[in-house]
């Protein structure tokens, strides 16, 4: 029966308004939610086939979607381990209770932002128990190639606090000007020593001794010096020697022209860097190309240590740890060193909207998503990491309530149809009488 049809039309039109209602609150809920991610509703007609003529009406439904692709802006905060994705993509996380429960691979979440910290094991946690999962790094802070369609390799980010790091110098730069007045005829031909430190394997600090002497001729200038290395570690001990000659031309006066190799390391013309060795093992000297200033120079009458440079540092206590755009985590230690010891990927997938939509603001893949792949933040197709930053809720409140009046107003005006097709019913019933 038509008359019948209406009631059941309007019935559904209370069900589906009813379920608009339930995701606009969900939404006006975590309006201050970080990280959430809005529910739309759709509505569709429901199309019932008609006989003789008659129109039979097939009301409506409501089906709701959650609109993950759609993010909500960027606020900065004070914490250095809080992070949001800056575009397209998702960080990986896990449930604190499936680590600690010492679960080889546990499932991975995806999440867009957490005010991640470290908690009693230095595993950096969200409040709501979320761990944050990264590749870990190997102990010179480079990341191996790892496969990027699986998360066995991803392992909690673990930050120690207390833990002492000391890395060997493995090259020195030198940046000095010799005395072109010491290769005289009539000089005193005494040498000029320079003392540079270095750190061994095991972060003790030691000193490579560098004895610059002078040729000093019969006549005229000899602009020839010799050079020696001296390892504190070894008692002194010379462990390289070169003679090094400097070019007197009208452009090109003071600058290296050669070097000559007497014991130690062969001097490399093209890169300028003999290899000596010291107690520890092997370190790189950069003595300057030939016919550049870049490292010897001779000029004038002193001797001048401009820039000694090298690597290497100290034993050092780790202060803080932060993320970069690029997802590495860095170690921080009082020493001035900085260490990459994680890399956390961004997870993309080819439909986000796909994902299975869990609590604490985090998604799982679907079969509807498809499959996912771990890329490194800045590649392909997503976005940067956000550090000092989370993610505002994408609720849109004014726009909220403005959808919530219309709602109201389309469920009262199908309890009013309701309404009347009862009063049509109680007047075909009042027929009778």
């Amino acid at each position: 029966m038509t008359i019948s049809s209406s009631l059941n039309a309007s019935v559904a039109g209370l069900s589906a308004n009813a379920s608009r209602m339930a995701a606009i609150s969900d939404n006006i809920a975590n309006s201050s939610t970080f990280g959430y991610r809005r529910v739309e509703t759709d509505f569709q007609s429901m199309v019932l086939a008609s006989n003789g003529g008659t129109y039979s009406a097939g009301g409506v439904r409501a089906t709701t979607q959650r609109l993950i692709d759609q993010g909500g802006s960027l606020v900065s905060t004070s914490n250095p381990t809080d992070l949001a994705v800056r575009g397209r993509g998702f960080l990986p996380v896990a449930l604190s209770s499936e680590v600690t429960a010492g679960k080889n691979t546990p499932q991975m979440l995806l999440t867009t932002t957490g005010s991640f910290r470290t908690d009693a094991a230095g595993r950096l946690v969200t409040e709501s128990g979320l761990v944050l999962l990264g590749w870990p790094a190997g102990p010179d802070g480079t990341v191996p190639a790892f496969p990027r369609d699986t998360i066995t390799d991803l392992k909690p980010v673990q930050i120690n606090v207390s833990q002492l790091t000391g890395e060997p110098t493995t090259s020195i730069s030198l940046g000095v000007n010799l005395p072109a007045t010491e290769t005289d005829a009539g000089s005193s031909g005494d040498p000029q020593s320079l003392f540079v430190e270095y750190f061994d394997n095991l972060g003790r600090s030691e000193t490579i001794q560098m004895n610059f002497t002078p040729t000093v001729p019969a006549t005229g200038s000899s602009n020839t010096w010799t050079i020696e290395f001296l390892d504190s570690a070894q008692g002194g001990t010379v462990i390289g020697e070169y003679e090094i000659d400097f070019d007197d031309g009208r452009a090109t006066g003071g600058n290296l022209l050669s070097v000559t190799t007497m014991t130690g390391g062969t001097y490399d013309a093209t890169t300028g860097r003999v290899i000596i060795n010291v107690a520890g093992g092997p370190i790189e000297i950069g003595l300057g190309r030939p016919g550049t200033s870049e490292g010897l120079t001779q000029l004038s009458s002193s001797f001048a240590p401009l820039s000694i440079t090298k690597d290497g540092s100290a034993v050092g206590n780790m202060v803080s740890a932060q993320v970069d755009e690029n997802g590495f985590v860095r170690a921080l230690f009082d020493t001035g060193v900085t260490r990459i010891i994680y890399q956390v990927p961004l997870v993309d997938l080819p439909n986000p909207n796909g994902l299975v939509a869990m609590d604490r603001q985090t998604y799982r893949p679907s079969t509807d998503s498809g499959p996912f792949f771990l890329w490194n933040a800045g590649d392909g197709p997503t976005g940067s990491v956000a550090a000092f930053a989370r993610e505002e809720s994408a609720t849109d409140v004014a726009g909220e309530l403005t959808d919530m009046i219309q709602t109201q107003r389309a469920f009262s005006s199908n309890a009013k149809v309701i309404q009347t097709v009862d009063e049509m019913l109680q007047e075909t019933t009042n027929i009778k009488r």
